[in-house]
């Protein structure tokens, strides 16, 4: 591991508001398991700098309901909404041999079927459908969004630092007519 892959930081959850009047919040988990987040604390800002600390949580249908140090009140709870809560990636269990984390495929070099570099992966997007890569061209210019899908990225060799992918065939509606 990398000295940046160790503060590269993982977006775990988010959180969703008041829950009842007691000053719980509703957090929205992106863990596969939700009361992990208990184990992440305390759960950061983007910038590393400490967000949430949870003193207790249960589960709730989309991620957990927790009472946190930070918040006492609806009002402040409400105040939080929507603010993205992160962890360090050291700090996660390393995922099992065929899984990996998103945020792996980041700097990961983009070949084509013939093996030419044709880009590197610059982030990982979702828009609300799927995970989209975001590949910066190797000669420059503006990046393109592949989606992650096996059929446009079907081979993946992170430990190798590339991953294959075939992008789609653009169709230009004017040759149509």
């Amino acid at each position: 591991m990398s000295m940046s892959d160790e503060n590269k930081m993982i977006l775990v959850a988010q959180i969703g508001g008041a829950f009842g009047v007691k000053g719980e919040v509703r957090i929205t988990a992106f863990t596969a398991d939700p009361m992990a987040l208990m184990t992440y604390q305390p759960l950061l800002k983007a910038d590393g700098t400490p967000a949430l600390t949870l003193l207790s949580a249960r589960p709730d249908k989309a991620g957990v309901v927790a009472r946190v140090k930070e918040i006492a009140t609806k009002e402040q709870a409400d105040a939080m909404r929507g603010q993205k809560l992160f962890v360090p990636r050291d700090r996660l269990p390393e995922p099992d041999e065929d899984e990996f984390y998103l945020t792996d495929l980041v700097g990961l070099q983009a070949r084509d079927l013939d093996d030419a570099v044709v880009g590197t992966v610059k982030s990982v997007q979702n828009f609300g459908a799927s995970d989209m890569l975001e590949i910066s061209p190797k000669e420059g210019g503006p990046t393109w969004y592949l989606p992650f899908t096996r059929e446009a990225a079907p081979d993946l060799h992170i430990t190798e630092g590339w991953l294959r992918i075939v992008r789609p065939t653009e169709v230009d509606e004017r040759d149509e007519a």
